[in-house]
């Protein structure tokens, strides 16, 4: 529908709009096929089925027309400028891999490892597959997705990614910007400083998700509530008054680093005849650094959210080794419902679907906060 929205004129994206229409009318068929197995008498389709039904069948059929008048189309002629690529997929993918024969092996196998996975957690997802119930196992179609959004405990892991990543990327960013900034200037042992602030990063999660849990969290042994003790304040059990924020903490903790690092190259890129201009025509610390420094590091900036969202949406570790999605699920993102729906409620089709709406988040997510944080430094920069 998307092709056919942009009117394409070549063949290729026609074939590709009605191979899709005529996947989704097999399917529809499918579906047909299954309750007319599963009843003893015949379906009545205006009183078994709903809209959706309909609409779908509509949409197949539209887009097996639309594609045969692409088809039949004839490709603009261009004014050729060079030599012309060949016309067939086949010489095109052979010239492709003539000219990047040393990229294209490693390409091929990227697309691999990560498409034909995510290609059959989608097919996964369409299906009612629960590992305790195996002859109940049937196609069903977008169900799991609309089933998703109607229970409480979706939303709320839902509301939880968002709160935690948001929250964890933004924190992250500011204190490795203020680290970058701190350890960019000369002073005695600035090396053994950018060394100690680096290795947050290097603790693997598991450990400082332990970490922070028995030796600084714990409301006995930690080293926490020992100064808060020590200077007359009561004893704080972290994961179970305050779970949501000690989750942060830990995240910021090693993802602050990892921004710093990035920042850091940025500030280094940045010549000291630019900063030395600016304090020649008067600007002060804080003016070298907003207008100077700030849009300099735009690009590397929007590099740090990129990776943190990516990863910190798929944050496991930290949860599942310190108060698994409590009390109650006022910790519970998504990748560990995934988790729990998956290997406690064996639930293939709707961890499935989690899933794929994970990545769809994640793109989003991601988008928006480059978007978001493109605009923040156009400000700025006036």
């Amino acid at each position: 529908l998307l092709f056919m929205a942009q009117q394409p004129r070549f063949k290729p994206l026609a074939i590709v709009a009605g191979g899709a229409a005529l996947v989704a009318l097999m399917i529809l068929l499918q579906i047909l096929f299954d309750l007319q197995a599963r009843s003893e008498r015949a379906i009545d389709l205006t009183a078994e089925l709903l809209w959706p039904f309909w609409f779908s069948l509509g949409g197949a059929f539209g887009g097996v027309a639309g594609s045969i008048v692409a088809y039949r189309e004839k490709p603009p002629k261009l004014v050729p400028v060079t030599q012309a690529p060949p016309g067939s997929v086949i010489q095109r993918a052979r010239l492709w891999l003539g000219s990047n024969y040393l990229i294209a092996p490693a390409i091929i196998y990227v697309v691999l490892i990560t498409q034909i996975p995510f290609a059959v957690t989608i097919w996964f997802s369409l299906q009612k597959w629960n590992l305790m119930r195996p002859d109940n196992s049937r196609f069903n179609g977008i169900q799991n997705y609309f089933d998703l959004f109607r229970t409480d405990e979706f939303t709320n892991a839902l509301v939880n990614t968002a709160v935690l990543t948001f929250s964890a990327v933004t924190f992250s960013l500011l204190i490795g910007l203020f680290f970058a900034e701190l350890v960019n200037h000369r002073f005695p042992g600035r090396g053994i400083v950018r060394t100690m602030l680096i290795t947050p990063f290097l603790v693997m999660p598991v450990v400082a998700a332990l970490g922070w849990k028995n030796m600084m969290f714990h409301p006995v042994f930690g080293v926490i509530d020992w100064v808060i003790t020590s200077l007359g304040g009561p004893r704080i059990d972290w994961f179970a008054e305050y779970p949501m924020f000690s989750i942060i903490v830990i995240i910021v903790w090693r993802w602050a680093p990892f921004m710093m690092l990035i920042l850091l190259a940025g500030m280094q890129a940045l010549g000291d005849e630019v900063r030395e201009a600016g304090r020649v025509d008067g600007a002060s610390q804080w003016q070298e650094f907003r207008y100077i420094v700030l849009p300099h590091l735009t690009p590397f900036m929007q590099l740090c959210v990129l990776f943190g969202v990516i990863y910190i949406l798929a944050e496991f570790d930290s949860i599942a080794r310190t108060t698994q999605g409590g009390p109650g699920d006022l910790t519970m993102n998504l990748p560990f419902l995934i988790y729990r729906t998956v290997f406690f409620s064996f639930d293939i089709g709707a961890g499935s679907a989690m899933g794929v709406v994970l990545v769809v988040i994640t793109i989003i997510f991601a988008t928006l906060m480059i978007r978001l944080m493109g605009r923040i430094m156009e400000g700025s920069t006036r």
